[in-house]
């Protein structure tokens, strides 16, 4: 049998990075870029961190154009073509090759530039057994390099699992698409939306609240990925291409291939009970009834499926804001609501029931490139016979961990006219936040302002917050 020639390895290195030829010239191939683009492109270019970044992420969310873009910006901006290197190690033709062996060939290409700054992309390097291993002495041996890998399946386990890292990577998280991005695709951001400038952030007005509802429920089927949003075929079958192509490659391909499932239709049953109930409170009770997989296997399998970017879960606190020692319930959710219309059906504007789980997952989605995200919970207590609920809750580390804001995430304006039913969410506050602090609820069309008891509850159209959050995050301002 031949083995693949170092000649023939090499073509394909040329093929893959067209900017090694003296003609190239940089093109605008893609029309949008994401808003995280400068961010990430700030720090793979700060070379006074002597780290290699990590660009993390779900399948399809634009990593690899990314990359592309940063290609082009970097050469736009002065950097030498021929000291870029990019290479996707899952490409067959470079199989069971080394990172070592791949920046020795890159340094035949690029020999006549051997004191120069160079940027070398690994992308899907989870495919690469021991990834980090390699890639830590890479960066530690190579100080003139600027390494940047990308990772879809499993990254993040690894990454928190393997002092290996610890010092040398920095990692830079690109999330499915915002709101605000899926309105800036779609070129109906300025028609939509109206800024106002409020000091250190900023806040944002509705020109059409019926328009942007419409659009909103169209994020919720298949707003979170690029090639969705910019492809009318793609929306019309997102069963087929979304659910196809992105679930089922995770789901039967990377997480068996790297933790040696055998029963994919066990992981299978229970990735479906959680996509079906995102945003519910469950229980590790309730998935293994619901599944039939018992409860450590679901331990491990709920592990894989976060490692993967499917679903995030979020933990219970209590009407102090305490969290619990044992996690007996959470919620958990889908890092992209559109994954449930791809697994089982579009929703519509009259499916109220399903609409206000996955609006709540929507806004926590806006949350996930965020490093708050890991003090966003919910909360959940007995009162008496009753059992009250706040659907998020911030937890302040500035503060010993006490609660900081608070409110209720609803599809339905008629708590605008009766804020006093938020039973819930005016017993937290009560126990928790000042008189003049107020909380809030979100609503489908309606704002209101309303004082209960002494407590102000503010309420603002669930479409118009979910864009708020995704805008000023991603623009690194308080959301």
């Amino acid at each position: 049998m031949l083995n693949i020639s170092e000649q023939d390895i090499r073509q394909a290195l040329r093929r893959d990075n067209p900017w090694w030829n003296s003609d190239y010239i940089p093109t605008r191939r893609y029309k949008h870029s994401r808003a995280y683009f400068q961010a990430f492109s700030e720090l793979a270019l700060n070379w006074s961190i002597k780290r290699s970044v990590i660009l993390l992420g779900p399948r399809r969310v634009g990593k690899t154009v990314m990359l592309e873009q940063f290609v082009e910006h970097a050469i736009s901006n002065g950097f030498s073509s021929n000291c870029i290197f990019y290479v996707s190690v899952d490409t067959p033709i470079y199989s069971g090759l080394a990172l070592e062996e791949l920046i020795r060939l890159f340094s035949l290409e690029a020999e006549n530039y051997q004191h120069q700054q160079k940027l070398v992309m690994f992308d899907e390097i989870q495919y690469l057994k021991n990834w980090e291993v390699h890639l830590k002495v890479l960066t530690d041996k190579n100080p003139n390099i600027r390494f940047i890998a990308s990772g879809s399946a499993a990254a993040a386990l690894k990454l928190a699992s393997q002092e290996s890292g610890a010092g040398r990577f920095t990692e830079f998280f690109l999330p499915p698409l915002t709101f605000a991005e899926f309105l800036q695709f779609r070129e109906l951001e300025e028609r939509l939306i109206s800024a106002v400038d409020v000091g250190h952030t900023l806040r944002f007005t509705v020109k059409d609240i019926d328009a942007l509802n419409h659009q909103f429920i169209d994020y919720l089927n298949f707003g979170g990925y690029p090639e969705a949003v910019l492809n009318p075929a793609v929306q019309a079958d997102t069963q087929r291409f979304l659910g196809r192509d992105i679930i089922e490659k995770v789901l039967l391909k990377d997480l068996p291939g790297l933790y040696g499932i055998q029963d994919i239709q066990e992981l299978n049953r229970l990735f479906n009970t959680i996509a079906y109930n995102s945003g519910l409170e469950i229980s590790l009770e309730k998935l293994a009834s619901s599944s039939g997989v018992n409860k450590n296997t679901i331990k491990k399998y709920l592990q894989y499926l976060e490692a993967a970017f499917l679903i995030v879960r979020v933990r219970r606190v209590d009407d102090s804001g305490q969290t619990f020692q044992r996690d007996r319930q959470f919620k958990a959710y889908l890092t992209n609501p559109s994954m449930r219309a791809a697994l089982f059906a579009p929703i519509n504007p009259e499916d109220t029931d399903t609409l206000g789980p996955l609006a709540e997952t929507a806004i926590l989605s806006q949350w996930f490139h965020s490093n708050l995200m890991n003090h966003i919970h919910y909360a959940r207590w007995k009162q008496g016979r009753k059992t009250l609920e706040v659907d998020m809750v911030k937890l302040n580390p500035a503060t010993n961990f006490k609660p900081q804001w608070a409110y209720e995430i609803k599809w339905s304006d008629r708590f605008t006219d009766r804020p006093e039913e938020l039973s819930g969410l005016l017993a937290f506050a009560k126990k928790n936040f000042d008189a003049n602090m107020p909380v809030g609820a979100t609503t489908k069309s309606t704002f209101s302002e309303k004082s209960v008891d002494g407590i102000m509850v503010k309420q603002f159209p669930c479409a118009l917050h979910c864009y708020q959050i995704g805008k000023n995050l991603s623009a690194g301002r308080p959301a």
